[in-house]
């Protein structure tokens, strides 16, 4: 159960960020694609040991599923932090992130042109702020708790 619950979870997480990107307009910086990355391999870790369990298969296949989903989380909790620190300027962010990105364009002959012209946006602004958080910062919360989870799970009796 707890493995079924982290991969709809990290697929919501992940494709809330897919959401306001695509449908929202909101262009990811690098560290931004970078901290979808735990998400991409965790949901379908979280959904093979959903399927182990529910085959009867060994619990400790899945208890050391939800372990890797619980350090792929950790990672995606340090990447939300140092790009956190990047967007209130606490620390220099990769050199990769000091670009700025024009407006894309929604006219689908001048896609292929925007592709080859524009830049992704600076690691260090924070495209939008909810509740005083960002994108990053949120991530940080969602990250540690789908952490814990994923340990508590690893560590379960039976």
């Amino acid at each position: 159960m707890t493995a079924l619950f982290l991969a709809a979870a990290m697929a919501i997480v992940v494709g809330t960020a897919l959401g306001f990107e695509h449908m929202g307009g909101y262009i990811p910086c690098a560290l931004c694609l970078t901290q979808r990355t735990p998400y991409y391999i965790g949901a379908p870790l979280m959904l093979i040991a959903a399927l182990i369990s529910a085959a009867g298969g060994p619990s400790w296949a899945v208890r050391g599923l939800l372990g890797v989903g619980g350090l792929l989380m950790l990672y995606g909790l340090g990447l939300g932090i140092y790009h956190s620190g990047v967007e209130w300027h606490w620390w220099q962010g990769p050199a990769s992130c000091a670009t700025s990105a024009d407006a894309v364009t929604t006219d689908a002959g001048s896609l292929l042109g925007d592709l080859t012209s524009k830049k992704p946006p600076s690691c260090d602004a924070a495209a939008l702020r909810v509740l005083g958080l960002s994108f990053a910062g949120w991530n940080v919360l969602a990250s540690a708790a789908l952490a814990a989870l994923a340990f508590r799970g690893a560590l379960a009796k039976g």
